[in-house]
């Protein structure tokens, strides 16, 4: 039997995104091959050939548009605001995309984008890569299982303590740049309760700046009323001095509580890369979440429940089957667009001062 061909992939960008995560997870897939990176950084540049011998460079995006026959996937790991003009442009030079959250602005963008790979029967996927964080995947089977019963408040949180600015786009108070917390952990936060429970009905949010001398939003609050009655309390901060439970899941049976962060990012950022047999996301037993009801899991409540490993390698194994025929999409634009209908309407909210009704889209999956 003959051995397919690596699909070759071009990376655009190689900050944060591209070096820490889209480059070593696709060299780390089998049938995928980092094939172009394009960044006009000489450090980047000399970091990528360090890590990836024999990879090609390029200057610009465009550069790549002309060679689509010699790629099989475009990943835009660049800043927020190109994410839309790069994304549309790959799916007009007849390439497949994958697109780093958050896919777009605007839900509409999402849609536009999603109308024009449907039209061009092209894959479109979104890098909602903590979809497999190993508390989530805990969380996800345990709900599965019944072992909360039925789940009426989820409370996540993706907190930080960043009291000094770093600069940079991401604290970039310039609407065009899509910085702010609200639209980088918010989309998150957001993608999880939805790919949980399901679409949003009612949307409630407070969004702060709190840092001397930053311009966009560092401290947001979002609260969701999902069609099924689920409650979604979700908390971004840059600015928390104490770090609460990253899931607090009340059930009417027993609730979890998690603290503590995925370990992959961390992993990831210390050169780590994940090896075919090699453990990869396991955390140590005093990290794992505890699942009882009527004390706090702090004073010994509720018995400990082992966090099941995380699996980001996942999302590009999904991608190259999907690429293939193989297999379905594992975040889709239109999925990214119900994301980004409620980010919108927490700014709304928090601008306004209102709780804002989500009317549903039927062109919509339903599914997560």
């Amino acid at each position: 039997m003959t051995a397919k061909a690596p699909l070759r992939v071009g990376l655009v960008g190689y900050g944060l995104a591209g070096s820490v995560f889209h480059a070593p997870l696709v060299s780390a897939t089998e049938g995928l091959v980092l094939d172009t990176v394009v960044t006009s950084n000489g450090e980047r540049r000399a970091q990528a050939l360090a890590e990836f011998p024999g990879v090609r460079f390029g200057a610009s995006p465009d550069e790549l548009w002309p060679r689509a026959d010699e790629l099989d996937l475009i990943v835009i790991a660049s800043p927020n605001k190109t994410h839309v003009p790069l994304a549309r442009a790959a799916l007009e030079a007849g390439l497949p995309v994958v697109v780093d959250k958050p896919i777009a602005g605007t839900a509409a963008e999402a849609r536009e984008l999603a109308e024009l790979a449907g039209e061009r029967g092209l894959l479109l996927s979104v890098f909602q890569n903590r979809r497999w964080d190993n508390d989530f995947l805990t969380l996800a089977a345990l709900i599965q299982e019944g072992e909360l019963g039925e789940v009426r408040r989820f409370e996540s949180r993706f907190e930080r303590w960043r009291p000094q600015l770093k600069g940079g786009w991401r604290e970039s108070g310039d609407p065009e740049e899509i910085g702010g917390l609200l639209y980088d952990l918010g989309s998150h936060v957001v993608d999880q309760a939805l790919t949980l429970f399901g679409p949003a009905v009612q949307v409630y949010a407070e969004s702060d700046v709190r840092r001397p001398g930053a311009a966009a939003d560092d401290d947001t609050f979002i609260a969701i009323t999902h069609a099924n009655g689920v409650r979604s309390h979700l908390y971004a901060s840059a600015t928390t001095a104490q770090l609460g439970p990253r899931f607090r899941v009340l059930g009417s049976k027993a609730g979890y509580v998690k603290y503590g962060l995925d370990p992959q990012e961390a992993a990831l950022r210390e050169g780590v890369r994940p090896s075919a047999g090699e453990p990869w996301g396991e955390e140590p037993a005093s990290l794992w979440g505890r699942v009882g009801s009527g004390e706090s899991p702090l004073t010994g409540g509720g018995d400990p429940v082992r966090t099941l490993p995380g699996d980001y390698p996942a999302y590009y194994a999904a991608v190259a089957s999907a690429l293939r025929g193989e297999g379905e999409n594992p975040v889709t634009a239109l999925q990214a667009a119900a994301a980004l209908d409620v980010l919108e309407a927490a700014r709304r909210s928090a601008r306004e001062g209102v709780s804002v009704t989500l009317l549903p889209h039927h062109d919509e999956e339903q599914d997560a």
